[in-house]
């Protein structure tokens, strides 16, 4: 079961802000950092940025954040949701919370990154249970 998710902005591998997300259950901390993407076609998923040039070049991340800990922690945390066994049934979750096709209300970069925190944590967990 999740016990704590936090997300914060940190730099991906080439040095542009980004989602980083932790994790916390009962089998330790997991951590994800979204890569993030050189340019987005009209059919891809929506990276949220905030658009501020004196913030990064226009690159921060802090609106995906705020969805984060405003919207997709909360809910997540309170729909008691097991990362071992309910996979599906996060991604479902984090579908059904931002409501669009692209990914454009809460982020693809703040879904993806409790995504690859999840997927850490079952998978690393996977030949403990």
């Amino acid at each position: 079961m999740i016990k704590a998710i936090k997300a914060a902005q940190g730099l991906d591998s080439t040095g542009n802000p980004t989602v980083q997300v932790d994790l916390t259950t009962e089998h330790g901390v997991f951590r994800a950092i979204v890569p993030s993407v050189a340019s987005t076609g009209a059919s891809e998923a929506v990276e949220l940025r905030d658009g501020d040039p004196s913030n990064y070049g226009d690159k921060s991340v802090h609106k995906a954040i705020h969805n984060f800990e405003s919207v997709i922690g909360p809910v997540l945390i309170e729909s008691g949701l097991g990362v071992e066994k309910d996979q599906r049934k996060i991604e479902e979750l984090l579908i059904a919370l931002d409501g669009t096709k692209n990914k454009a209300n809460l982020g693809a970069n703040a879904i993806l990154g409790v995504s690859m925190a999840c997927a850490r944590e079952g998978g690393g967990c996977r030949g403990e249970r």
